[in-house]
């Protein structure tokens, strides 16, 4: 009987964005990455898809993509991020998914995903619906093709959730062995009980519906599933395939399916170099003669079920309980918090939110039968237009659904598209509110919970807006319920009051905060400040000395709702931080012609005072400053006052470095203390001439040295993540540059010395994409020189041995590379 292996992978991080801005904020807990999803991507989601094979010395011998042999889903919002922010990495996964094609039957090995990783068997109906939809769009909009198959949340499971997949089209997904309750194997009449894991889970089992549909189910291993996940099987690709392979077992009369389900995560993020540990269990695997990789799709297609299976309903992989990690206080969590703490916080934040759902459905469906066909209908198809904001497809959307719609108008006014675009957004985020990590995890203040705590507060928002309905008190009655483990923040209403409500932006804002950052940055006319948009009208800057304030006219386009608003602002900075600012609707061009005039007179006659009353003057309600900017441009505002002063103990320290330190070796020579000041003095300097030796895009190589072995014989602590990230980007920068002139000699010869550096210190660096690049080129370019070097030619003889020194210092490995000195 044949034997089959298959590995499933689910790759998933939660929605990050500010909902207001639809973008991910800086995260410093993820430094020296910008956020999260950047530095698990980095980690995990880009080397999988450029995965290295090495040899006994670590040099890279292949470098393959895990995903088209194995089986795999992203969730659609982390692609959605993916596509815009890390593109390369992006391209990996769609071309793996064809790549999948040819190699298992015409079956791609990429599962689509329930949208928003909402645990299905406790939403409702309609949002189980969407759900399905909504993922399904997503993927054909991404891969190309229908999903055969589709990943539940957590697995997550119930009968209503698989009706709801059959009657969408889909095949199959993938549970837990632990998720069934009895099953009828091939041959008998009779059902046995497969609960506490006694599936076997070797085949594909066909489980009845009551409407008469059906649906295909694969029960992963879960032994080794949990090896992998949490028992370092990850430590060797040969004892994962080894695992894998012991698996089969003789006694079975079927074609066998040894098959495993973890978090992607887990091949790089959790366990590092797991996606070399995977790429080589693949790689050995697929030497074997007597076993085939394959995936879901191939498989079932292959060998229909034999066995029928009753699924035990409100189940999860991830909770012991069922389902109930994600409403109670069941005693799962994610370990390593303090034994006190508890998490009988879900249980009222779930009810929270159940009544903020139930309050707006009623309101929702009366408003929108008013512009409207069907409001169900319409929120379904509103995938279309969330996958790609374009004014065309909105047009097309709204045509699509509105009541007197039709040869692709929808005849709506103004006024109604952004009503109709407000309530598709309301709804949408009603659903971003139940993503399941919000619940996973063990504090009401962690930034999962606080980010569907944010989608709540984007909820209420648009339900007054559109619905006219004032929610947000008895909201936050009902999360007063909800007590945190850390006493400061007290419960679910001060986190609202504390992370929500600073958050929450209006177009106002938005012009406050592109007036302030025009006093520190030059826009064209046209500009995009992240869902938004700026069409500046006007603006002029006046200056004295140290002073600027700069008026203006703009107006702010939500490029989510189409609402938009005409602004005038005044910007006045005065040195340092010291910004203050004032936005109001623009009132007419004789008022505006007014400020302009009172604000030459007051900077051209240095009267700060009168610069300062004027904007009081002109904009009353509310004043704005640095603090009011969103968290990215706030940190490179401050970045850019901050280094004049900088700059400034920058130049002192270095002095005082220079000036003493024959003085500090003269003293280490002796075995005698440097004192403090030399040492501090020291520090700073030889970690910012490092920092900035790395920006250049020469840098000097000689000078790096000398500056690494001197803070080795001064013991001086290093910032080495930071001079890790930098010496990583310079030699990408270099080898980008190369692969796009690499006749340049000269760069060769330093790109290979600054490469170089990576072996000889004792962090780690990533080099990743410059490996990528040098593996590359060794396939389409060195060829070339190599041909030229053998027939004599001596720029091609230098040029090969310095391909070959850089070969060495980037740890990749090719047999055909000789050294010609």
């Amino acid at each position: 009987m044949e034997k089959y292996i298959c590995i499933h992978g689910h790759f998933y991080q939660p929605p990050r964005e500010n909902p207001w801005l639809e973008t991910i904020e800086l995260q410093d807990s993820a430094y020296p990455f910008h956020d999260w999803n950047e530095r698990i991507t980095a980690e995990c989601y880009r080397n999988n898809g450029a995965s290295r094979v090495v040899d006994d010395q670590n040099r890279i011998l292949q470098i393959v993509n895990n995903y088209a042999r194995i089986s795999f889903n992203f969730g659609p919002t982390l692609l959605s991020w993916m596509e815009e922010k890390m593109p390369d990495a992006y391209r990996a996964i769609i071309a793996a998914d064809r790549e999948s094609q040819t190699l298992f039957s015409g079956h791609g090995s990429a599962l689509a995903q329930v949208y928003n990783h909402m645990i299905m068997p406790l939403a409702n109906f309609r949002d189980k619906r969407t759900q399905v939809i909504w993922g399904i769009r997503d993927f054909e909009h991404r891969f190309g093709r229908k999903p055969e198959g589709m990943w539940l949340a957590e697995t997550a499971v119930d009968i209503e959730t698989l009706e709801v997949l059959a009657e969408q089209g889909i095949k199959f997904t993938i549970l837990s062995q632990y998720q069934a309750a009895r099953v009828r194997y091939r041959g008998n009449d009779y059902w046995e009980d497969a609960t506490g894991g006694r599936i076997d889970p070797s085949s594909v089992y066909l489980q009845r519906l009551p409407s008469g549909r059906k649906i295909n189910l694969f029960f992963y291993d879960g032994p080794i599933s949990q090896a992998v996940a949490f028992e370092q099987l990850l430590t060797s690709g040969e004892k994962l395939a080894h695992r894998l392979m012991g698996a089969f077992h003789d006694g079975r009369d079927w074609p066998q399916l040894v098959h495993i389900a973890t978090d992607g995560e887990t091949y790089g993020h959790h366990h590092r170099f797991g996606d070399m540990a995977l790429a080589y269990a693949l790689n050995y695997m697929d030497s074997q003669d007597w076993v085939k990789l394959t995936n879901y799709g191939e498989y079932l297609e292959r060998y229909p079920p034999m066995h029928e299976v009753h699924i035990l309903e409100n189940t999860s992989w991830s909770c012991y309980h069922g389902v109930e990690r994600w409403r109670n206080n069941c005693g799962c969590n994610s370990g390593g918090s303090p034994e006190h703490w508890n998490q009988e916080w879900r249980r009222p934040l779930r009810e929270a939110l159940d009544w903020l759902r139930d309050q707006i459905g009623p309101h929702y469906e009366k408003r929108t039968r008013q512009i409207f066909k069907d409001p169900w209908r319409s929120r379904d198809d509103y995938i279309f237009f969330v996958l790609n904001r374009s004014g065309e497809n909105g047009e097309q959307f709204l045509a699509r659904h509105a009541l007197n719609g039709r040869n692709g108008q929808s005849y709506l006014s103004d006024s109604d598209k952004f009503t109709a675009l407000k309530l598709m957004e309301l709804q949408r985020h009603a659903m971003l509110m139940y993503t399941s990590c919000g619940w996973f995890f063990d504090e009401l203040s962690g930034i999962e919970t606080v980010q569907i705590i944010q989608y709540a507060g984007r909820v209420i928002q648009l339900a007054e807006q559109v619905l006219g309905l004032s929610l947000e008190g008895e909201f936050l009655n009902k999360l007063e319920h909800a007590r945190s483990n850390q006493p400061h923040y007290g419960h679910g209403r001060h986190i609202y009051e504390h992370f929500v409500k600073p958050a929450m932006v209006d177009l106002k804002q938005v012009g406050a905060h592109y007036a302030i950052s025009s006093v520190f940055t030059s826009y064209p006319k046209v500009s995009t400040l992240f869902c938004y948009a700026a069409d500046c009208e006007h603006i002029q800057m006046f200056e004295s000395h140290q002073v600027k304030l700069v008026i203006g006219r703009v107006r702010i386009i939500s490029a989510i709702t189409w609402e938009h608003v005409l602004l005038t602002f005044g910007a006045l900075h005065f040195g340092d931080y010291n910004v203050t600012c004032g936005v109001r609707e623009f009132h007419g061009q004789a008022g505006y012609d007014a400020l302009l005039q009172h604000a030459h007179h007051a900077i051209e006659h240095q009267h700060v005072a009168e610069a300062i009353h004027l904007l009081d003057q002109h904009f009353v309600d509310v004043t704005y400053s640095i603090e009011s900017l969103f968290r990215d441009e706030q940190r490179r505002i401050l970045e850019i006052v901050l280094n004049s002063t900088l700059a400034e103990a920058e130049m002192a320290y270095r002095s005082i470095y220079d000036r003493h330190v024959p003085l500090m070796r003269f003293l280490s020579e002796l075995g005698t203390p440097t004192p403090r000041a030399f040492r501090t003095a020291a520090e700073f300097a030889i970690n910012s001439y490092l920092k900035r030796a790395f920006e250049d895009d020469d840098p000097d190589i000689e000078r790096i040295k000398i500056l690494f072995e001197e803070a080795q014989t001064e013991q001086i602590i290093l910032d080495t993540a930071t001079i890790s990230f930098k010496l990583g980007q310079c030699i990408e920068r270099m080898m980008q540059r190369f692969a796009h002139n690499h006749h340049d000699l000269y760069l060769l010869e330093k790109l290979a010395a600054t490469a170089g550096l990576v072996r000889t210190l004792s962090f780690d660096v990533d080099i990743w994409t410059s490996q990528n690049i040098f593996y590359d080129m060794l396939q389409s370019v060195y060829p070339r020189f190599r041909e030229r070097a053998e027939h004599h030619d001596g720029m091609a003889q230098a040029w090969v041995h310095h391909f070959s020194v850089l070969g060495q210092n980037v740890q990749v490995r090719g047999s055909e590379i000789v050294l010609y000195h």
